[in-house]
């Protein structure tokens, strides 16, 4: 098959033995794969991976596999735990210290014509939703993990820090709990597309005018500065959650956090089933977020495009 792969200096496209699955694992044949964040910090040297990236992907099961998901159109959660330790027993498996992460940690990713994955992990995707949206699913799920670990009511006074595709997911999916919602980004263009779907948008120089402001600041700006930013902005006892992932150190006084004792949350993955809801009951819009899609043969081209200012989602069809 074709693919592309990361030797830990750089990415380049290679011919290679497809995937054998394990036991309780299928063949995914994939459909259309999505450049994220984290597939560029990857290239940086986040996580010390080498092999395929990628892990947004929309595809389609391949024999031998279960009847409920053989031909059919499938999308997957990325995390494989071991399925044996405390924490998997506990259901924190994808906290699970033996995991492996598709495209991330010790798994082959999306970025190549086939991949595999357990059964387990694979979601149907629902007719109505096209490639183009389903390959949002894993973006949004994090999304949808936020409301997992963080209570936030109707008169809740929200931030979210940061204007790329993952925020664009994340003011739709909160924009469904609190009627007190505004983002701050620094990219006019990207903002102005947020701003397009009704939500309110501020220049990030205004963060430093609105501290103490909010009950909840989501940071995902995939920037080392968020998180300090983030804290500037709750209230006393306010709640933080951290989204960025992101390679390199970050240098940051958190005396704030003790003395105003501000609570931060980390949030990761999320749920694939609630994300698919959303999609197929059309309660976040995600093509206005799909900035290009390349045929395999051009992912060079992709990953620039994913770099340049103004793109959100930028998706590599490896089919074509």
């Amino acid at each position: 098959m074709k693919a592309l792969w990361f030797d830990g200096r750089s990415i380049g496209e290679r011919t290679m033995r497809r995937p054998s699955p394990r036991g309780g694992e299928v063949l995914v044949r994939v459909r259309l794969a999505g450049i994220c964040s984290t597939d560029l910090e990857i290239v940086r040297g986040y996580m010390g991976f080498r092999g395929v990236p990628g892990h947004e992907f929309v595809g389609t099961v391949e024999p031998p596999a279960p009847r409920r998901l053989l031909g059919r159109r499938v999308t997957g959660e990325i995390n494989v735990p071991c399925g044996t330790c405390a924490l998997c027993r506990a259901g924190l498996g994808k906290h699970c210290p033996r995991r492996t992460v598709l495209g991330i940690d010790g798994r082959s990713g999306a970025f190549a014509e086939y991949l595999a994955l357990p059964a387990g992990n694979l979601h149907l995707v629902p007719d109505p939703v096209s490639d183009g949206e389903a390959v949002f699913t894993e973006l949004l799920a994090a999304a949808c993990e936020i409301p997992e670990r963080v209570r936030i009511g109707r008169a809740d006074r929200v931030a979210v820090i940061g204007d790329g595709r993952l925020a664009a997911m994340v003011v739709q999916v909160l924009a469904l709990r609190t009627d007190r919602l505004i983002l701050f980004g620094i990219d006019p263009a990207k903002m102005g597309a947020i701003a397009a779907l009704g939500f309110e948008t501020r220049p990030a120089a205004e963060m430093s005018s609105r501290a103490g402001s909010f009950d909840i600041a989501v940071e995902c700006s995939g920037s080392p500065k968020g998180l300090p930013a983030a804290v500037s902005l709750v209230r006393p006892r306010g709640t933080v959650v951290l989204k960025s992932t992101f390679a390199g150190p970050a240098r940051w006084n958190p005396s704030a956090v003790a003395v105003d004792e501000i609570t931060i949350t980390g949030s990761r993955c999320g749920p694939f089933d609630t994300a698919l809801g959303l999609l197929e009951r059309r309660r976040v819009e995600v093509l206005p977020f799909l900035t290009a899609v390349y045929p395999f043969e051009r992912w060079e081209t992709a990953l620039r495009r994913t770099r340049r200012r103004g793109s959100f989602k930028v998706a590599i069809d490896i089919g074509a």
